[in-house]
């Protein structure tokens, strides 16, 4: 299998933005990216201003520049402005979003076994706490969704809520997003999808996937700075007066000493301290923008292919990911070596990644058969040339 660049994909002038890739042969854009050099100018042009005039001041004079981040981030989505909300990280807009819900003692909340550790925790907390029922879409065989599974859940237990991660943090495995959102329009339950790990990697359109929620962060695929990222909130969300539990000044105007008139757009979901990271996020929003996330995903997926077929030809490797679909996340495990030997062989050659453990996604791990795995997510200012030195080191360590 070939694949081609876009003509208006210019990897010298993206490697050259992100200097970082040039130390490093860096693989863990799920975790944190690396920053493009725009977005570190926004956030440092804007942070020395605040060194000479204070917050308060520079938010007042650049709010034009604060207000861009709504429309970058409405363009990457396919919605408007009105309907997505600024958040510290995906997790944050993820409680707001578990707040705004009036679940009641025997509510169900309908998800999978392959959804994010801080979503599965907040679930049995609020089982626990609340009384509502938490029940898991079962997998096909190949590791698919089993969308026949998920429909009969939601005809028998009609849930209050249907949350899943469109990747899983612990696996290259795409979940079947637009499918899940017709079976929550179909049987009236409010749809959470949790894209901070296909957010900057693959397109998303909401008036395709038709969540009433989505969170995503910006730290990971997107390239933006950490402790950043957004929601989407549905017109149907907003207009029903969905908001959560615990309001910030943005979110709503203190109108009489014993009321308030909520905000009318998503920011109602917003925090009220969002002026320099936002910055930094609105830039890294434009970079994939300008880029377009068409060509980003046909980049990543040559890439992938690449690294999937030089890793799966080692003996004593074994690739951990399953579906029909993967994405620019690689997960795998080798008892040739252990762990300790294998991380410090590969941080020692300058690759940078993630080691994940049971912990972090415990159902996926107990039927993997593994206790830990190594996680390998190369983004598009990554090069063919870095896959292969990667495949390399690896078998020659092996």
């Amino acid at each position: 299998m070939q694949f081609q660049t876009t003509p208006f994909f210019d990897i010298t002038q993206l490697r050259a933005d992100t200097p970082g890739c040039l130390d490093s042969l860096f693989m863990n854009s799920a975790g944190a990216s690396l920053m493009p050099q725009p977005v570190v100018a926004a956030m440092m042009d804007y942070l020395q201003l605040e060194t000479q005039l204070g917050g308060y001041e520079v938010e007042r004079l650049r709010l034009e520049q604060i207000g861009r981040f709504y429309d970058e981030a409405a363009r990457l989505l396919n919605t408007r402005p009105g309907n997505i909300a600024y958040a510290y990280s995906a997790t944050d807009a993820y409680f707001q979003v578990l707040s705004a819900i009036p679940f009641q003692v025997g509510d169900t909340i309908l998800t999978t076994s392959n959804d994010y550790v801080s979503n599965q925790l907040a679930f049995l907390s609020m089982q626990q706490r609340l009384g509502i029922r938490l029940l898991r879409i079962n997998d096909l065989p190949n590791g698919d969704l089993d969308l026949t599974h998920a429909e009969e859940l939601m005809r028998i237990h009609r849930p209050a809520l249907v949350a899943i991660t469109h990747i899983p943090t612990n696996s290259g495995l795409v979940l079947p997003a637009e499918e899940v959102g017709s079976l929550c329009r179909q049987y009236g339950a409010w749809y959470l999808l949790d894209a901070a790990q296909s957010v900057g990697q693959l397109p998303l359109d909401v008036t395709h996937i038709q969540p009433d929620f989505l969170v995503a962060t910006g730290r990971k695929f997107l390239r933006g700075p950490r402790n950043t990222g957004f929601l989407y909130v549905s017109d149907r969300a907003l207009e029903t007066g969905l908001a959560p539990l615990f309001l910030d000044r943005r979110a709503a105007t203190w109108t009489s000493p014993d009321s308030y008139f909520l905000q009318m757009s998503a920011r109602r979901f917003e925090p009220q301290e969002i002026s320099l990271l936002s910055v930094g996020l609105a830039e890294a929003i434009h970079y994939a923008n300008q880029i377009g996330i068409e060509a980003i995903t046909q980049q990543n997926q040559g890439l992938m292919h690449r690294l999937r077929t030089g890793l799966e030809q080692l003996d004593g490797i074994v690739l951990l990911d399953r579906g029909s679909q993967q994405s620019n996340i690689l997960t795998f495990h080798t008892t040739r070596q252990s762990l300790p030997a294998l991380e410090a062989a590969l941080r020692h050659r300058r690759v940078v990644f993630t080691v994940q453990y049971a912990s972090s996604a415990l159902i996926d791990f107990r039927r993997k058969g593994v206790d830990w795995l190594i996680r390998l997510s190369p983004h598009y200012f990554n090069t063919l040339a870095e896959m292969d030195e990667v495949v390399d080191l690896i078998t020659h360590f092996l």
